[in-house]
């Protein structure tokens, strides 16, 4: 009668015949004959096959009393996730390859607690990982387990030491809200200077403005008052400059016809004799004095 087995994706199988590893089976559906046949006349190997969990794995190291370099004794409860990578390895070269890496990491974890201050290990959680992964990886290596991490789950302190620690973290989280609160205050003062600053400068720069808009509009002032003045000045002198052309023209006009002058003494002393208060004084040259007198 045949019997069967199933390898599963996550297992490996390791066949045996006559106790000898002959083969490692991947997933599958696999028989096993039986040793004699039917009519018990032909013996055939005695077939075994061991089947090994190749998923990723948490083992727990629980409660581990260690003393710390400080000398403070604690328990310490730790996780490892794992995984076998060669079934042959895990098979072969220890009996219980678990029970190896339990004992394995448990030590690593003690050598490497050890070494740690109370405070070490309560603010870098992160050293115990890597130094278990460096002590322990190359062995684990060697019996086909491949160790991906190792953290401390749990820490357990004596009573008196656990109220102290009580106290010193509720002491630590007044400290960091007051350390917050203080933060805060500082950022809105901050702040508040920044827009103080920025409203001042705000002003500044429309003062700025203002004065310089203001210098433009009186710069342009002084400048049409400037061209006004000089186009005054300019009508000024084309003006007399008419005057004394048109002085001229009459000089001459008078000195090639002195009929128009006496015209022109006449008019004037028309226009003065329409005043009561005006003396006119009339002056004759000597020759007609001369002749009044004969």
């Amino acid at each position: 009668m045949k019997n069967e087995i199933i390898i599963k994706n996550t297992h490996r199988g390791l066949r045996y015949e006559d106790g000898r590893l002959v083969e490692i089976l991947d997933a599958g559906r696999y028989e096993i004959r039986p040793e004699k046949s039917f009519f018990g006349l032909i013996r055939r190997p005695k077939v075994e096959i061991v089947v090994v969990d190749m998923r990723e794995r948490d083992l727990t190291i629980k409660g581990q009393e260690i003393l710390t370099a400080d000398k403070v004794a604690i328990r310490v409860s730790i996780i490892v996730q794992f995984r076998v990578i060669d079934p042959q390895a895990a098979i072969h070269e220890v009996e219980n390859y678990a029970d190896r890496l339990y004992s394995d990491v448990q030590l690593a974890a003690r050598r490497s607690l050890a070494s740690m201050t109370l405070e070490e290990i309560l603010t870098n959680r992160n050293r115990l990982s890597e130094d278990i992964l460096a002590d322990v990886k190359e062995a684990a290596g060697g019996y086909g387990v491949s160790i991906l991490r190792a953290d401390v789950k749990d820490l357990i302190f004596p009573g008196n030491l656990q109220e102290i620690m009580n106290r010193v973290l509720a002491a630590e989280r007044m400290s960091e809200a007051q350390l917050v609160e203080a933060r805060t205050k500082a950022e809105v003062q901050k702040i508040n200077a920044q827009m103080l600053a920025e409203i001042g400068r705000t002003e500044t720069a429309q003062k700025l403005e203002a004065e310089r808009q203001s210098a433009v509009v009186k710069t342009e002032i002084e400048r049409r008052e400037a061209e006004t003045r000089a186009e005054i000045e300019r009508l000024k002198k084309e003006a007399e400059l008419r005057s004394l052309e048109e002085l001229a023209v009459a000089t001459d006009s008078l000195a090639r016809n002195p009929a128009l002058l006496r015209l022109r003494e006449l008019d004037a002393l028309q226009e003065l004799a329409k005043n009561a208060n005006a003396r006119i004084y009339i002056g004759f040259d000597k020759h007609s004095r001369g002749e009044a007198g004969e």
